[in-house]
């Protein structure tokens, strides 16, 4: 019999009403280039349809609830943090609006005034942008250096965009002082599109929101760049794209920037594009103004001469970072300290950053740094006489292992770094060697402690020194949260995993007095006539910050913090009081309940289930304890104890993804089990271990055990499983997991079936 839930079904998605409007606006602008439409109606129409849109959207955030204030407990913050987020969209909503009705009165302006309804329109749009931009994500402050450095970056490649506007700005109808100011506001509105979508932010909605402010901004700068009366030529259907995009690209990073939506990770700076794109501007604009303008005029000239200081400063600071550095021709003595007869102490962070900054300026830049980390434990962790000495006859035995031209650099105080020039296979073997020759004991004053490592690996490309040494650190943390002893590779996707690991270790914790906890329920069936035995309680993590957690993903993080107790408590109390509130009819349900080897393990835990058995009145036969098998071997002892424990309150046991092999098959004897779940792998006919399920079906008879089959999701799984012998069966199959109110529902359909 079907389940009365609601299916997702297969159904053609409508066009997004953005593609719609850029196809109109495609349109719009074919038909201005050919003359088939009025300049100033193309800009009007295109402008009116995408600020309707992106207005649209901001008034549904506006309108829209949070997220997190669906948590009762939290409702009273949760508005608090609303209010800046409201204020956002209400800001950006205003200025898009703005914009919009001023491209959308240009045609109704008259010719004389249509500059001053721009430059009108401008400055009120510029004002509610400026006082409506979210907040973008704090970031550690950069050292001094890195701070004048980035400045001469930017003035570089503000004045060759600034000189590229002057010199394709049209001279007719501009008088100079106007000229210079328009190539000015757009020389300085690109430069913060390109600083903002090249910089390690971009990926966020605040970043989306500034691009999309500068743009529109741009657009309207390119429409009061023309002559102020008669009929403006077709150069102005040049303000439209950077207006339509910018209007659309606001209204997106401004959802995104309102939601509670986890952080993208940060990825590096796009130093390239900030280089090339005002190079390539302020040649094309010379170019330019030989072919139609003449040579270039005084003030051409001038901002070409003000490129002159800041690009010799920034190769003065670029040729400073590589000072004392690692370069091929220098004695390995004058520029580190790997030699342990001439320094006993490893180099320092500047030290590293420049060895970081030389290899990424070499003619072929390669190379890998190392970060690694140090763990101890022993009688004498605790002095810190006894943590130096261990740190110096660690980066003995580091230097033992580095090659003749490596640096090693002390930057953390339970580690230090190695700067290597061979590229990251062999860095990889490296940090490998490194981990053989640092765990181990150390014997230092006082006793003796054992050490053991952890590494992070890091490519040294185009990145600054400081984003290698960010993404080594990276990995580092990575390769700690694994449990050390091993090398960890960085890459995006590691990243990725670290953000998402430090959100659920944040978020996790206090998970369950926020109410943010939630069990689904899926029944199993009966394989002969297809009614339901009972259900299993599945734990769903509702959290409003990172969305629907499942537990393959938190539940190790709860056992790293501890609290996969906390969490165990909660789920048995919530089942045991949905069963109770099932209970009734001929014929009794059992409620399935998971829990890991560490919760089984905890001495209270027998009888903390038998109390609350007995809080609602329930039978313990109705009550079904699974642990999965994988992780039995390790407490196998402790396992059958508390096994045994439940099956004296007449609480029933299963064991959880069982696999058919010889280990396996042997413990099973020894486990004081009812039931024995197996995975569709067994039971489908092509599957090479299907045969494997006629030795686990003979074994559970004779040990008296009915076999579950679960995952079952396909017609030929479920037939497979029956013809096998399981006697239950679960799966997408036969019944979905679903809310307690669905389930019940769904018992209803089978009178024979009680509760």
């Amino acid at each position: 019999m079907p389940l009365a839930y609601p299916q997702r079904a297969s159904i053609p998605r409508p066009a997004r009403p953005d593609t719609l409007v850029l196809a109109a606006v495609a349109l719009l602008l074919l038909a201005g280039a050919a003359g088939r439409l009025p300049v100033l109606a193309v800009v009007a129409l295109a402008g009116a349809a995408s600020c309707a849109l992106a207005g649209t959207r901001l008034s549904r955030l506006i309108a829209a609830p949070p997220a997190p204030a669906q948590v009762p407990a939290r409702s009273r913050a949760a508005r608090r943090r609303a209010a800046p987020h409201r204020r956002v969209a209400v800001l950006l909503d205003a200025a898009v609006v703005t914009a919009g009705l001023t491209a959308a009165v240009l045609p109704l302006a008259a010719a004389g005034h249509r500059r001053a309804v721009v430059v009108s329109g401008l400055a009120v749009a510029a004002a509610l942008f400026v006082a409506g931009l979210p907040p973008t994500t704090l970031r550690p402050r950069p050292a001094a250096r890195a701070r004048l450095r980035a400045a001469v970056d930017a003035t570089v490649a503000g004045l060759g965009l600034v000189l590229a506007g002057w010199l394709l700005l049209p001279r007719e109808g501009l008088d100079p002082p106007l000229r210079l100011a328009v190539a000015v506001a757009l020389g300085g509105l690109a430069l913060a599109v390109l600083v903002v979508s090249t910089g390690p932010l971009r990926r966020t909605g605040a970043a989306h929101c500034r691009t999309g402010a500068a743009l529109t901004l741009s657009g309207l700068v390119v429409l009061a760049a023309f002559p102020a009366g008669g009929t403006p030529d077709r150069a102005a259907l040049l303000a439209v794209p950077p207006l339509v995009g910018g209007v659309l690209l606001t209204a997106a990073g401004a959802r995104r920037a309102t939601r509670a939506e986890p952080a993208p990770p940060d990825p590096p700076t796009r130093v390239c594009p900030r280089i090339v794109i005002p190079a390539v501007a302020a040649v094309a604009g010379t170019g330019w103004q030989l072919r139609h303008g003449g040579p270039p005029d005084l003030t051409a000239v001038l901002l070409g001469l003000a490129l002159a200081p800041p690009l010799v400063l920034r190769e003065l600071l670029r040729a400073d970072d590589g000072f004392g550095s690692l370069r091929a021709e220098d004695p390995p003595a004058r520029h580190r300290s790997t030699d342990p007869e001439r320094s006993g102490e490893p180099a320092d962070r500047p030290a590293l950053l420049r060895a970081l900054a030389a290899r990424r300026d070499a003619p072929a830049p390669a190379g890998a740094l190392l970060v690694v980390d140090l763990h101890g434990a022993g009688p004498v962790a605790d002095g810190h006489r006894a943590r130096e000495d261990v740190l110096a006859e660690a980066v003995r035995r580091a230097r033992a292992v580095v090659g003749p031209r490596d640096l090693v650099a002390d930057v953390t105080a339970t580690g230090f770094a190695v700067v290597t020039e061979v590229g990251p296979v062999l860095a990889y073997a490296l940090g490998i060697r490194l981990l053989a020759a640092l765990n181990g004991t150390y014997e230092v004053a006082g006793g003796a402690l054992w050490l053991r490592a952890g590494v992070g690996l890091a490519e040294i490309g185009d990145g600054g020194p400081e984003e290698v040494l960010r993404q080594a650190d990276l990995a580092r943390r990575r390769a700690v949260q694994l449990g050390r002893d091993r090398v960890e590779w960085y890459d995006a996707y590691l990243e990725e995993q670290l953000v998402r690991r430090l959100d659920l270790e944040r978020e996790l914790p206090g998970a369950v007095a926020r109410g943010e906890l939630d069990l689904v329920y899926q029944p199993v069936l009966d394989l002969a006539d297809r009614q339901p035995v009972g259900t299993e309680a599945l734990l769903r993590w509702r959290s409003p910050v990172l969305g629907t957690v499942l537990p393959a993903e938190f539940l190790p993080v709860a056992e790293d913090l501890g609290i996969v107790g906390e969490l165990g408590c909660w789920v048995l109390d919530r089942a045991c009081r949905q069963l109770a509130a099932w209970s009734g009819g001929s014929r009794q349900l059992w409620m399935a309940v998971n829990v890991t080897v560490r919760e089984l393990a905890a001495p209270d835990f027998v009888p903390r289930t038998a109390a609350v058995l007995d809080a609602y009145g329930l039978s313990p036969d109705r009550l079904v304890v699974e642990v999965a098998e994988p992780r039995v071997g390790a407490e196998l002892p402790t396992v059958v104890a508390r096994l045994a424990g439940l099956r004296s309150l007449g609480v029933r046991t299963a064991l959880d993804d069982f696999r058919a092999e010889h280990a396996s098959l042997a413990q099973l004897r020894r486990l004081p089990i009812d039931l024995l779940k197996v995975g569709p792998q067994l039971v489908d006919p092509a599957d090479p271990q299907r045969p494997l399920i006629d030795v686990v079906v003979n074994v559970g008879d004779r040990l008296g055990l009915d076999i579950v089959a679960e995952e079952l999701e396909s017609a030929s799984l479920v037939d497979g499983a029956r013809r096998a012998g399981c006697r239950y069966g679960q799966g997408f199959a036969l019944a979905r997991p679903a809310t307690a109110e669905r389930v019940e529902a769904y018992f209803e359909e089978f009178p024979s079936a009680s509760r």
